[in-house]
């Protein structure tokens, strides 16, 4: 089955720039074999990381993730079958945030802003909300 699953997580002080590029690295070629696409937000204190593929290889690699010593308190803030891919190409995409002041690449509504505000403090459930905002940072 395919499915989604997004998560938010604390990153560590120690998880530098350099951790970071390892991190898209490793992701990129761990992906493909597995067929898992995908995108990374993160900013100096918080990663928002959404994943697509397979059920099984996504609850398996959510595993792996919350062990990773990069992050802590990782919270699953969505877990949904799908019909089809919003990241089809991508083995994992990536985008930093600034602490203060988000830029969508598109324009969004008070609302939206209010869902950004849940899935950064893990409390977004909504598959398709959390997929909207998400596609909103990386496409037109």
């Amino acid at each position: 089955m395919l499915a989604h699953l997004a998560y938010v997580s604390v990153r560590k002080k120690n998880c530098t720039e350099e951790e970071i590029e390892k991190i898209l690295a490793a992701c990129k070629i761990n992906n493909a074999p597995l067929d898992i696409t995908g995108v990374l937000l993160y900013s100096e204190t918080k990663f928002i990381q959404y994943v697509e593929g397979e059920s099984t290889s996504l609850m398996a690699l959510y595993d792996k993730i919350k062990k990773d010593a990069r992050h802590e308190k990782a919270v699953m803030i969505s877990y949904n079958p799908i019909q089809s891919r919003i990241f089809p190409s991508w083995q994992m995409g990536s985008r930093k945030l600034a602490s203060n002041d988000i830029d969508f690449v598109t324009d969004i509504t008070p609302g939206d802003k209010e869902i950004f505000k849940k899935i950064v403090n893990g409390n977004q459930a909504d598959g398709a909300k959390v997929q909207d905002l998400l596609l909103k940072f990386f496409k037109k």
